[in-house]
């Protein structure tokens, strides 16, 4: 089902207007049907990927994409990112096959620029550089600036692997939207763990196998975390977009100002710097980073990019499997509730189970033994769900390379890093 916020006539809103909105597009409910994928890359030179690319190189490389017969909608985030969204399929295999193809396609087009797609949670190299300027990153980056180093990490340094999902149906069971919404955030610690790959920054360990994660969860948390747990979720979430601090007020001529302290719901009610419209809520949505994001679907952010050219096939499937097949869902639900327990009253991601598994990744034993049902309820699901021979024995030779063996891929990378024993604390 996977649906776009609709967009109305520009009007000026009313607080009761507002939350109406938001809590009539949040989850569209029905049976899971589509699903969806949004895939995120560092861009590196071929040759020299310790090289940071020229931003007129990358400049050229991007008009050349452009012109690329692509399905998927490309863009580009603000420290040279790319992101590659295909449409939602109606399969695991057709979700893809459309992502593959037009990957093929991006991949030649960069390479006659002798650049390539690198998959890393984070940057292992290069401290942040800004390459875009738009008035959506200047506003962005001195939003972030008043809270440290972390936001401009976030724009510039980070990529990672977005799986779109149905919202479910409104009654209650394993695939229910409620339930599901649960169950994204508890698995969500698990992906988190078994997925980390960003160990490094500037060439050292962080002391985190997921740094991307560390840095999200330091960065505003009245736009990154989680809402508070124990309520409906369209009531929950409605709450937290109206109480969220407002980045920025867009204009058509000059920079966009940046208020400081300015929730969505006191802007209603001041009116100033000008009454908010419609669009500004539509836009003030997507500002808002939490793990996972309801936007008439669920989008889970929380994986880190993945190495290799298919290496997000598995999280891919991994994650359909256990959301949409009845029985996976509930198995894996049953298994880790108990999670609930460590992860506490903070919301993600800064609560002690979702830092334990950016941290740890499945080190930690309790994130082991819950990725351990996980992908055996995967593997079991995947043939159910329709997926391809190939993926099926991919997601198979990642469980015996990291799951089996309490590893993640961010290991490899700390196997063969300096200083692998400790490195410093992504807060310094």
């Amino acid at each position: 089902m996977l649906h776009e916020p609709r967009t109305t006539p520009a009007s000026t809103l009313t607080e009761a207007v507002a939350e109406a909105y938001v809590e009539g597009i949040c989850f569209k409910t029905g049976p899971p049907r589509r699903l969806g994928i949004e895939l995120e890359w560092l861009v590196r030179d071929l040759h020299q990927p310790s090289r940071p690319v020229d931003p007129g190189r990358h400049a050229a490389a991007v008009a050349a994409l452009r012109r690329l017969p692509l399905r998927s909608p490309l863009t580009f985030e603000p420290g040279g990112q790319l992101e590659l969204s295909p449409p939602p399929a109606g399969s695991l295999t057709a979700c893809v096959a459309q992502a593959e193809a037009d990957l093929a396609l991006v991949r030649a087009a960069l390479r006659e620029h002798a650049l390539r797609l690198v998959g890393h949670g984070h940057d292992p190299r290069h401290p942040p550089r800004r390459l875009l300027t738009a008035p959506r990153y200047d506003a962005m980056e001195a939003y972030f600036d008043r809270g440290g180093p972390a936001g401009r990490s976030m724009m510039c340094s980070s990529a990672s692997v977005q799986v779109c999902l149905d919202a479910g149906h409104e009654e209650p069971g394993p695939l229910g939207y409620a339930r599901r919404w649960r169950l994204a955030h508890l698995l969500g610690a698990v992906l988190v763990a078994a997925f980390a790959n960003s160990p490094l920054r500037e060439g050292r360990p962080t002391g985190w196998r997921s740094t991307r994660q560390a840095v999200w969860a330091e960065l505003d948390p009245g736009r990154s975390l989680a809402p508070p747990d124990g309520r409906a979720p369209r009531a929950a979430w409605t709450r937290y977009v109206l109480d969220a601090p407002v980045m920025c007020v867009r204009c058509d001529e000059g920079p966009w100002s940046v208020p400081e302290g300015l929730t969505f719901r006191e802007w209603i009610r001041r009116g100033l710097p000008r009454p908010p419209e419609q669009a500004d809520l539509d836009y003030h949505v997507t500002t808002l980073f939490p793990p996972v994001r309801p936007r008439g679907h669920l989008e889970l952010r929380m994986i880190d990019a993945q190495r290799g050219d298919d290496g997000w096939q598995v999280p891919l499937a991994v994650t359909a499997a256990l959301f949409d097949d009845p029985e996976a869902s509930e198995t894996v639900y049953r298994a880790i509730k108990p999670l609930a327990e460590t992860a506490g009253s903070a919301p993600a991601p800064r609560n002690p189970l979702w830092r334990a598994a950016a941290r740890h990744g499945l080190a930690d034993p309790e994130l082991h033994a819950a990725a351990l049902v996980c992908f055996a309820a995967a593997q079991e699901a995947l043939p159910r769900i329709g997926a391809s021979d190939a993926l099926r024995a991919a997601v198979a030779a990642f469980t015996d390379r990291y799951v089996a063996r309490g590893r993640c891929p961010a290991d490899d990378v700390l196997d063969r890093a300096p200083g692998k024993a400790s490195g410093k604390d992504i807060r310094s």
